[in-house]
């Protein structure tokens, strides 16, 4: 791969889903993309960046974003974020919410659907306290690759032993051979939709609980600080944000605060709401009609 098309690879990418490459991510290219060109035909990284650069070519161009910004996920990962679900964000909303007896959550990293099937596991644990209540569930995902394996929800054994506690495995899940099917009934409280962060996303409505976790570390300050404000907009004000643990809102938005004594979790910061970034000072995209780099 020549400096050229890595740099036009690394410009390509930022501009389809935000995704920032470090000057020393050759290696993850080449690995990702080789098997891309292979199917097309092409034999090496220069030939997939020269049939890009024609137009025409969307196909590939979304196979390329979609290899590039899949990551990997895994049932209640890394637990603290479902703990302050079960503790602090449903036992808060549940009193909040009384009279709507609604509430909406949104995992804006939907992948393999690992994460949205364990918020709504976790609120099933809680059924008695729902009783009578409507939870809608919305996973997004720049990828359709990933989305059509979340609507699935069929996991092999190493990924089912990834986080995920043994009784809720026998619990929720049925197993086929070596696989294992998430129960038809949590595979139906979440809803799946092929979204990209970049782009306008007020369309979903409002949600009272965001999951935006490991997405931003992809990002540049300007398009993090963007993506916050504009998710912002789309909360009440005692609406909580949950991002990953390598991941804060300090030094990119007032629009949101810390909870106190929770890590990772948020609450708008309605003082600030005027403070916000717009739309368009995200970066130009092409029309890819998807969404995440997480």
């Amino acid at each position: 791969m020549t400096p050229s098309d890595y740099e036009f690879l690394r410009q390509f990418l930022k501009g389809r889903s935000g995704l920032v490459l470090s000057d020393d991510k050759q290696y993850l290219v080449e690995s990702r993309l080789l098997p891309i060109g292979r199917k097309s035909g092409l034999g090496s990284i220069s030939e997939v960046v020269a049939k890009l650069r024609l137009p025409g070519n969307e196909a590939l161009a979304r196979q390329v974003t979609e290899a590039m910004t899949t990551n990997e996920s895994f049932f209640f990962r890394d637990k603290t974020p479902f703990e302050h679900l079960e503790k602090t964000i449903f036992p808060d909303l549940l009193q909040s919410r009384a009279a709507q007896r609604r509430i909406r959550i949104w995992c804006a990293a939907a992948s393999t659907g690992q994460e949205p099937y364990s918020i709504a596991i976790t609120q099933k644990e809680m059924a008695a306290k729902f009783a009578g209540w409507r939870c809608e569930i919305v996973g997004t995902d720049l990828s359709v690759e990933v989305l059509e394996k979340a609507k699935v929800g069929l996991y092999s054994q190493f990924e089912v032993q990834r986080g995920l506690p043994i009784q809720m495995l026998l619990k929720y899940f049925q197993q086929t051979g070596d696989t294992w099917q998430i129960s038809s009934e949590i595979r139906a409280a979440v809803q799946y939709k092929q979204l990209n962060l970049l782009e306008d996303f007020s369309h979903l409505g409002q949600f009272d609980v965001v999951f935006c976790r490991n997405v931003l570390i992809y990002f540049d300050q300007q398009t993090k600080s963007a993506v916050l404000e504009r998710i912002a907009r789309m909360m009440p004000a005692d609406g909580y944000l949950v991002l990953g643990a390598a991941e804060t809102v300090v030094g990119l938005t007032n629009a949101f605060k810390p909870v106190p004594d929770r890590r990772g979790l948020y609450q708008v910061n309605r003082a600030a709401a005027g403070q916000t970034t717009t739309l368009s000072s995200l970066p130009r995209l092409a029309a890819i009609g998807g969404g995440r780099a997480g």
